[in-house]
């Protein structure tokens, strides 16, 4: 999906970038690939580090010069949290002598003094998990990245890395970690509660769609993270769940972004998407449901993924913060529904030939048919992922 969405991207505005993007794109998905596959946390760090640069490369790859500056401040601020989870593998094998994360795992169940350095270890790792994944407060890079590169890259950013990163995060947590639960449960704890409000109420001020969205994403981070409190299977569930309906809904979501912001991507902001009903009926329909999908209103993927984060949260006890994530995702229904607002009831704006929505290409069309097509799918019949997800809760060592 990401490739069509890249070859419709460069093939209408003229760059000559498409040769790039394919093959940077496949060393991104084969970092990510190798992050959920590693069972060791050296091959985790490689793997982070073959998917990063990818995308540093991704994000400016248009020269703009936004894209230039998202791609220097994501590059530095990248290489920071890189540091910060090299020292935490560093410190996980000083305190089990080991970086296998199944002999981690063994070496902490005896417990003992070196308890103290792991949770040391795991402190650091959760700095650069919690970047990779747009956790706040290790967000700051998201809302500019989320702008300046091209929509393509951060529609195939914001859902693959997200899915990848949770992936290894998982492992490390309920596999290498088990034995330190109750001590690394409140850090996961208040890492969801700072994402949900942080994501939730910036994004209320933004007047860009691509800028709302990147708050969005925090937002989002925090509520899988919410699920990830329960212990077990039960909380890998609902995170796992909740990835493939945010994959889903995003990947759709800036996709019609991409084909309502021209060209030159000039039209991104919100106000651009007034009258779209009347003069694109079916991007406004497509961008109808992903935006009902992401404030979680039913009978979308969105309010199962939501209604299963919570579930699992109070099964855990914290009730404090399956309240702070429903009145958060009341207050977030606001920026999503203006959305809606303005594209059946306000009039379009009159707008030069060159920046109307570009007519969908059938690659174009096919990419938001799907995710479209899945998001409602989950939501009316969820029970046809859940087997695969519960056999993967269970295997997932």
């Amino acid at each position: 999906l990401g490739l069509l969405l890249g070859y419709q991207y460069f093939g209408r505005s003229g760059d000559e970038q498409k040769g790039e993007f394919t093959p940077l794109l496949l060393f991104a998905t084969s970092g990510m690939t190798l992050i959920v596959a590693a069972a060791d946390l050296i091959v985790t760090f490689l793997a982070l580090e073959i998917l990063s640069l990818s995308l540093y490369v991704l994000t400016g790859l248009t020269g703009r010069r936004a894209a230039n500056e998202a791609a220097m401040k994501y590059f530095l601020l990248g290489a920071f949290s890189s540091a910060f989870f090299l020292y935490g593998v560093a410190m996980a094998y000083g305190a089990t002598g080991t970086t296998k994360i199944g002999a981690m795992a063994l070496a902490l169940t005896g417990g003992g003094e070196t308890q103290a350095l792991a949770l040391l270890g795991f402190a650091l790792l959760a700095v650069g998990f919690a970047f990779k994944v747009s956790a706040a407060p290790f967000h700051m890079w998201t809302p500019d990245v989320y702008q300046g590169a091209p929509t393509p890259v951060v529609a195939y950013m914001s859902a693959a890395t997200k899915i990848a990163a949770f992936g290894a995060l998982i492992r490390v947590l309920d596999v290498a970690f088990q034995a330190l639960a109750w001590d690394w449960a409140p850090v996961v704890w208040v890492l969801a509660a700072i994402s949900i409000v942080l994501g939730s109420i910036l994004a209320i001020a933004q007047t860009n769609v691509k800028r709302m969205l990147a708050y969005s994403s925090i937002a989002h981070a925090g509520f899988i993270l919410t699920g990830l409190t329960a212990p077990g299977s039960v909380g890998i569930r609902s995170a796992l769940f909740y990835l493939v309906a945010y994959a889903a809904m995003t990947v759709g979501a800036f996709g019609t972004v991409m084909l309502v912001s021209g060209r030159g991507e000039e039209r991104t902001r919100i106000s651009d998407y007034r009258g779209l009903a009347r003069t694109h009926p079916g991007a406004a329909a497509l961008m109808t449901v992903f935006l009902l999908s992401l404030a979680g209103i039913p009978p979308t993927a969105g309010f199962i993924a939501k209604v299963n984060v919570f579930s699992a949260a109070i099964e855990a006890g914290y009730w404090e913060l399956v309240l702070v994530g429903v009145l958060l995702s009341v207050a977030a229904a606001f920026f999503y529904l203006r959305v809606i607002v303005l594209m059946y009831m306000q009039e379009p704006e009159e707008l030069p030939a060159d920046a109307i929505v570009d007519e969908p290409r059938p690659a174009s069309g096919a990419v938001l048919v799907v995710p479209a097509a899945a998001t409602l799918l989950l939501g009316v019949f969820p029970g046809v992922i859940v087997g695969i997800i519960e056999e993967a809760s269970v295997l997932r060592w």
